[in-house]
């Protein structure tokens, strides 16, 4: 098995519910995963350690909506519990399933439930019921976007639910580099 690493990149995106579009800027994170050898159609089995796998917290730092940071204070961590799937190295074609827990927190004032989201991550285009987008193949730098549509069941917070109109569907759109990992452990570029 070979290893592979990931990195988080700047346009990404997250809708929930009727809400807009939120810019994410998501540089900074990233894991490494293990690539299975390719089967007789191309196709690579990556699976990535979610305790290993860091998601930069939606912040004002990070996030705009509307044109305009978050407020101070207001975060969205992201911890994951799954990112694993395949890659069709012929096409650059991918399908990865993200299971996480998103927490909401405004300061040390409020701290939401869990919201739970599990999805399939693809390059190929996503269709819900709200939501819609199309992801792009990993190209020649080993680039992609990965685009998914989850429904988000209530967290069981009746101000939180209420806000989001839970349960609704959520919408994530991750740009990312794929690469090598260099012998000394070092990313390749």
């Amino acid at each position: 098995m070979a290893e592979l690493t990931l990195q988080t990149l700047a346009g990404c995106g997250l809708a929930i519910g009727a809400y807009p579009r939120f810019r994410y800027d998501a540089r900074g994170g990233g894991g490494v995963g293990r690539l299975s050898e390719g089967d007789s159609t191309g196709s690579q089995e990556l699976c990535f350690d979610p305790d290993a796998l860091c998601i930069p917290p939606l912040t004002w730092r990070t996030t705009r909506f509307l044109g305009l940071p978050l407020p101070p204070g207001l975060a969205i961590t992201i911890h994951p519990e799954r990112l694993e799937g395949s890659i069709d190295a012929a096409t650059g074609a991918m399908t990865l399933r993200f299971a996480a827990r998103f927490r909401f927190a405004i300061g040390g004032i409020y701290r939401a439930p869990d919201l739970i989201v599990d999805t399939m991550l693809s390059t190929g285009p996503v269709q819900g019921r709200r939501h819609q987008a199309t992801g792009q193949p990993l190209d020649g730098d080993g680039q992609a976007q990965l685009v998914g549509v989850a429904t988000i069941a209530p967290s069981g917070d009746p101000f939180l639910d209420r806000f989001l109109g839970l349960p609704d569907e959520a919408l994530a759109l991750l740009r990312c580099r794929f690469g090598p990992l260099a012998q000394d452990g070092r990313d390749l570029p």
